[in-house]
């Protein structure tokens, strides 16, 4: 599924983290049509797009999107704006098309060394986490989480909020599905790809409060994992000639693009002015 909006160039293409979709970023995407063509779009296997076996490798997901931009006649080259796992998508696309990208905006986007660098305990909790069936949700915590969904999505047009909460309130396996392949899988498809290319990228690291990592892990660890990323996420930026390394204290990294749309906002405006002719 895919909805394109405004007009202009580079476009802009939004690449929802895992578990996420296209109108979790429409406030971002809206915005961002008064300045240039915006794209958002579902992956296969999530959304409203076509039924897909998760996980999939990043193989497939660039070359379906690659496809599906062609097939739309949204014209290259593109200004791919990552969040997340959509990141690692973004810098793969990049790595298997760089004719086709004009620039890359990574929103606090996974990398395949985090794991790496970061506490050992983390690789032990994945260990323990992985083929772990996931518990059945009952009654009342759905219905809880559906009214939390619904007041957390107040700022989205009337006819958007309750669906796009049904969504995510049916869908909640999702992220854990198409995380299944990420540590091995995918991180050796960004290893193994040829070096991005030399457009002008910024990554954004998201430093503040996410309620969902805070749920997961204790302070200190959490602590520990965002030191490695940031870490991580300047390495990238400085790996290529354009590339530059943008912090944000104050948001964290499920829903950057709607606690700081602003530096959102200005990181594509200085990606749309870098790239202009």
């Amino acid at each position: 599924m895919l909805h394109r909006s405004g007009t202009g160039g580079p476009a802009v293409v939004l690449l929802p983290g895992s578990g996420m979709v296209g109108l979790d970023y429409l406030n971002l995407h809206e915005r961002l049509a008064g300045r240039t063509t915006s794209v958002l779009y579902d992956r296969a296997g999530t959304g409203w797009s076509d039924p897909a076996e998760l996980p999939r490798t990043a193989a497939e997901v660039t070359g379906e999107l690659r496809d599906l931009l062609e097939t739309a006649g949204v014209p290259g080259p593109y200004l791919l704006a990552g969040h997340s796992l959509g990141g690692a998508y973004a810098r793969h696309f990049a790595q298997r098309f760089p004719d086709a990208v004009a620039g890359l905006l990574l929103l606090d986007p996974f990398h395949e060394d985090l794991v790496s660098r970061a506490p050992r305990q983390v690789l032990d909790l994945l260990a323990q986490m992985k083929g772990r069936e996931l518990p059945e949700p009952s009654p009342e915590q759905l219905a809880a989480a559906r009214e939390q969904l619904i007041a957390f999505f107040h700022a989205w047009p009337d006819d958007v909020r309750v669906p796009l909460a049904e969504h995510h309130l049916a869908s909640w396996r999702t992220a854990w599905q198409e995380d299944g392949n990420l540590y091995d899988e995918v991180s050796a498809e960004l290893r193994d790809a040829p070096g991005l290319p030399d457009v002008p990228t910024i990554v954004l690291s998201a430093m503040g409060r996410d309620a969902v990592q805070a749920h997961l892990w204790p302070e200190d660890l959490l602590r520990e994992i965002n030191d490695a990323k940031r870490s991580l996420h300047a390495e990238l930026a400085a790996s290529v000639p354009r590339g530059e390394h943008r912090v944000i204290d104050d948001a964290g990294h499920g829903w950057l693009h709607e606690e700081r749309p602003d530096a959102v906002l200005q990181a594509v405006t200085d990606l749309l002015h870098r790239t202009a002719p």
